[in-house]
């Protein structure tokens, strides 16, 4: 009974302990947060792997993989796999709308063409549209190049009726009397452009028939979700014309805002209003002359992996077989002067990614896709009507996502066990702190341990006193940790976003608070003792530094620690490892132990007598 007593009083009767319960919390909590950040990394390239390319890719760059609907047929109707879906990659330049300037004008790209259909269900592509509606700013926009184009049009359609009283209505405004050239005629181009701001005043003076023929030449005007329906199926215009979707960071009118948000330069560069060039380099059946398409922009989309967003656009995967001379092509003897035709050489994909159900493990799919593509080459193989053959099961990829990206993840999972192993050392700064503190603590009850020894107490029960005190410290601290560790992983983007643009009650805040401390510490001068105006002038400094970094970031606008084009994704991962966060609080408690076993045994070793007479 007595060990818990004691326990107890030594912990509630004196602040020392406390320290030590703290210092224990922030070794824990420290290692918590670098090893869950870093895990939180790992698991986020592998869900973002999954999320943009399945669980399963069959690869064959380049030259393309020949009746690939026929295998993927075959593929789909296995049990293990949910869809399939085609993709041709490859690389291209693309010509931006904005001018040559600082920012190039034209970049080297990742093109992949998709079936948006069956690329949706393989992959979460409709998740990463980042456009999902066209606000009234935007719609403003798609108003003023409708305006642009078809000013002209609209006004040889108006009646003189119709103009008489736009005519009118402008002479009564005073801000578009300028408007009206020498000859009392209106800059018609101009109004039409101005009344792209209003089109309710617009569609006064118009009929029926002519509002909706300006509604008609963009969906987009009237139906805001008609943006994500054409990020969705590739698409754009009145005749649903070929379009191409773009990475978020394609474009540099794209801007990350300081809360991690994103919008647009000035509203002017919105991709979805512009058309941009994409220019290939065709290599089936050798090199030839570079092929070139204008495509509208159908809108853009944020996979949370920078290179990605960076780098790859899409478009449909007609335009890019078409462009790659991957399309369907016929099988000439050139030696014949006739040309006589012997064949037809099918459209070909270079990849295609394969999805699993559920409970079914990316491994057990991809073997059986093995011996589906196995089966698939014998039986073209056999066919005499298939001209062209599909490559041997050796020379084509059949891998996992991690196994296609092993180079590049085995690496970052040797990063996080190695800054595991080193943020290990955390446990000998808390075996060390607890051992100073007890060993301070054994010297300062001397004579309390003489008197129990002098009473009956054994050897090991006085240990045992100790070692349930650094049992206490160990826990009380690990789960403390564990409470702050959890609070800064969970709200570490909330954070890095206030540090981005801390706001002004924060200094406000603090600087009250060091006013207040600078208060109290200057009363407490005047009451004989040293420690508590010390620990005034501490706290009072502290608040002053802290008041100063808020100040400061508040004067630069913020800073941004988090950069994506550092760090692959747009924010930082905020999920708390937990099997790693009980390993290290059971490292931490298992430490204090070990910190504690010294001076228990230096307390044990006390002699009565000489204890007693300790002064």
């Amino acid at each position: 009974m007595y060990h818990a007593l004691l326990t107890n009083r030594y912990l509630t009767s004196r602040v020392i302990p406390f320290i030590a319960v703290a210092a224990v919390a922030l070794c824990v909590a420290l290692v918590i947060i670098v090893v869950s950040v870093m895990t939180g990394f790992l698991n986020m390239v592998k869900n973002s792997g999954r999320k943009l390319m399945g669980d399963v890719v069959v690869s064959y760059p380049v030259s393309g993989i020949p009746h690939y609907p026929r295998l993927i047929e075959m593929i789909e109707a296995l049990p293990e796999a949910d869809a399939a879906s085609p993709v041709v990659d490859g690389v291209g330049l693309l010509k931006m709308p904005y001018p040559a300037g600082p920012d190039k004008q034209t970049s080297q790209v990742q093109f992949w063409g998709i079936e948006p259909e069956s690329f949706a269900r393989v992959t979460g592509y409709e998740e990463t549209i980042f456009w999902r509606e066209a606000t009234p700013e935007y719609q403003e926009l798609l108003w003023l190049d409708v305006m642009r184009q078809q000013w002209r049009h609209l006004f040889e359609s108006l009646s003189d009726d119709q103009k008489f009283e736009i005519k009118r209505w402008v002479a009564s405004r005073d801000r578009l009397r300028q408007l009206f050239a020498e000859d009392q005629e209106i800059n018609w181009e101009r109004l039409f452009i101005s009344l792209a701001y209003q089109t309710e005043t617009l569609k006064g003076f118009l009929t029926e028939s002519q509002w909706n023929e300006l509604l008609a030449r963009d969906e987009r005007l009237f139906k805001a979700d008609r943006i994500l329906q054409d990020g969705i199926t590739l698409t754009r215009g009145p005749d649903h014309q070929p379009a191409i979707v773009l990475g978020l960071h394609v474009s540099k009118g794209n801007q990350r805002q300081k809360d991690g948000t994103y919008d647009t330069y000035d509203g002017r560069w919105w991709m979805p209003r512009y058309e941009v060039t994409l220019t290939t380099m065709p290599v089936r059946s050798g090199l030839s002359d570079p092929e070139s398409r204008i495509f509208p922009v159908a809108n853009e989309f944020q996979s949370g992996v920078y290179l990605i967003d960076e780098t790859r656009v899409m478009i449909p995967i007609g335009e890019a077989q078409r462009m790659t001379h991957l399309d369907d092509g016929e099988i000439i003897d050139e030696d014949d002067p006739d040309f006589p035709v012997l064949g037809i050489d099918p459209k070909r994909a270079t990849m295609v990614l394969v999805r699993s159900v559920e409970g079914v493990t990316p491994d057990e799919l991809r073997d059986a896709v093995k011996i589906v593509y196995e089966r698939f080459v014998d039986e073209l193989q056999e066919d005499e009507s298939a001209f062209v053959k599909p490559p041997f099961p050796l020379s084509v990829g059949i891998m996992t996502w991690l196994e296609q990206q092993a180079n590049f993840i085995g690496p970052v999972e040797k990063e996080r066990e190695l800054m595991r192993t080193l943020f290990s050392m955390i446990y000998i700064v808390c075996a060390g702190l607890v051992l100073a503190i007890f060993w301070s603590i054994v010297y300062e009850k001397t004579r309390d341990i003489g008197i129990l020894r002098s009473i009956g107490a054994s050897r090991l029960g006085i240990s045992w006193i100790f070692l349930r005190y650094g049992l206490f410290v160990g826990t009380f601290g690990a789960f403390a940790g564990l409470g702050i560790g959890y609070l800064v992983v969970d709200n570490i983007n909330i954070i890095h976003h206030a540090m981005g643009d801390p706001p002004m009650w924060l200094a406000v805040v603090l600087g009250g608070a060091a006013l207040i401390s600078l208060i109290i510490t200057c009363l407490k001068l005047f009451s004989g003792k040293l420690l508590p105006p010390v620990i005034g002038a501490l706290a009072t400094f502290v608040l002053l530094i802290m008041t100063g970094v808020v100040s400061w970031l508040i004067y630069i606008g913020g800073v941004i620690l988090w950069d994506p084009s550092v760090y692959y994704f747009s924010v930082i991962p905020n999920e708390v490892d937990f099997p790693s966060a009980y390993i290290t609080m059971i490292g931490a408690v298992v430490f204090s132990l070990i910190g504690a076993f010294l001076p228990a045994a230096k307390a044990a070793d006390v002699d009565p007598v000489k204890a007693l007479h300790y002064e």
